[in-house]
């Protein structure tokens, strides 16, 4: 069965009885057919963290967070989330007969919305949450109070609000350096907040100490519209910035506050990694070549991995022999809207006999 907890000697100490898993962990490390030697990348690897149970790697995060819920008989979950982080929880929840409401960002997909209510969570949507930096920290400080009040923890994927589950998170880079038998040279990865990007340095540095894997370097990959941590660590300054990120259309990573992006800093710059910008355009460009060059259907924040390595061959960052993975972090179910929005999907062909299919079968070659 997959499952996290194999790693449970790097996990917060829950008794299996109390381990909620549907099934997360253990996603597919695959290597690149035509998008990789197309570069003449001779070892580009995607690590597909769509193919877990809700369809995100954020079910790593909620299977630690729920299981420790239920560890303490916790009856109640209220979380934030810009899609993928509810559709988690909402699902684990359900899973533990956990009562869930999700506090979602401004303009976040009706699919994964409706992917939530369908798992039985309440949602709520906050106006300008998400986009503006006021409003944001706002929501998250009156979450904040309102839980602590209930007593309960407040499950925001970061280390900054729950770094336990948070460390469930952190076996992405175990299983990856696993794969590789500890020889990995770079990983790309989208962020928003930074949560992601810090596991992933987290879980690298854990190997390290262990003496599993030498030096991996982790890149921290952003939209311009959400310039956050990226800019900031190409640049060498050791703070995030907080700005408004309603210039980019890749849902999933409008954070504007700095969470966890002090600390991604920090340990992507131990580990030589770097930052990596890039355009809304180039996101969704990469999102379908994963599609129709590798098969690979992911929403466009995930694609944000790809657009990132391509700054870095740009750059002349990586090199050609390199063991490259780029993190697959969503699937292309979760933001249906961005399809209708950004490609041009031609018209299927309507027949009215089936001469006219024997016709077109006949011409394909």
């Amino acid at each position: 069965m997959r499952d996290i907890w194999k790693y449970s000697a790097y996990l917060p100490d829950v008794p299996p009885a109390n381990r909620v898993n549907l099934g997360e962990g253990s996603t597919p490390l695959v290597k690149s057919r035509s998008i990789g030697p197309a570069l003449g990348l001779k070892n580009l690897y995607f690590k597909l963290e769509n193919l877990n149970p809700t369809g995100s790697y954020k079910d790593r995060f909620a299977a630690v967070f729920v299981s420790m819920l239920l560890n303490k008989n916790q009856k109640l979950c209220i979380a934030t989330s810009s899609g993928n982080t509810g559709s988690a929880l909402s699902a684990y929840c359900a899973a533990a007969a956990i009562k869930c409401f999700i506090a979602v960002v401004d303009g976040a997909p009706n699919s994964k919305i409706k992917q939530m209510q369908l798992y039985g969570a309440e949602v709520g949507m906050i106006e300008g949450f998400g986009k503006d930096p006021v409003i944001t920290t706002n929501v998250f400080k009156t979450l904040e109070t309102i839980t602590q009040q209930k007593n309960i923890p407040l499950p925001i994927s970061a280390y900054h609000y729950c770094p336990e589950g948070m460390q469930g998170v952190e076996t992405i880079a175990y299983e990856i350096l696993d794969g590789l038998k500890g020889k990995v040279d770079h990983v790309f990865v989208p962020a928003g907040g930074g949560g992601l990007t810090l596991a992933i340095a987290k879980g690298v540095t854990n190997y390290q100490k262990a003496k599993l894997c030498g030096l991996v370097k982790v890149n921290c990959v952003q939209p311009y519209g959400n310039n956050t941590i990226a800019g900031q660590l190409r640049s060498g300054n050791s703070k995030a910035l907080e700005i408004s990120c309603s210039a980019t259309k890749v849902s999933g990573l409008q954070v504007p506050s700095v969470l966890d992006g002090d600390e991604v800093i920090h340990y992507c710059s131990k580990l030589k990694g770097n930052g990596y910008l890039v355009q809304d355009s180039d996101v969704f460009n990469w999102q379908r070549m994963l599609a129709q060059k590798e098969g690979v259907f992911c929403e466009p924040a995930a694609a944000v991995s790809l657009a990132g390595l391509m700054e870095a061959l740009a750059k002349n960052e990586v090199n050609k022999d390199d063991n490259i993975v780029c993190l697959i972090t969503g699937t292309g179910f979760k933001d249906l809207s961005s399809l209708e929005s950004n490609f041009k999907i031609s018209n299927y062909l309507k027949l009215e006999y089936i001469s006219q299919l024997t016709k077109i079968l006949e011409n394909l070659h």
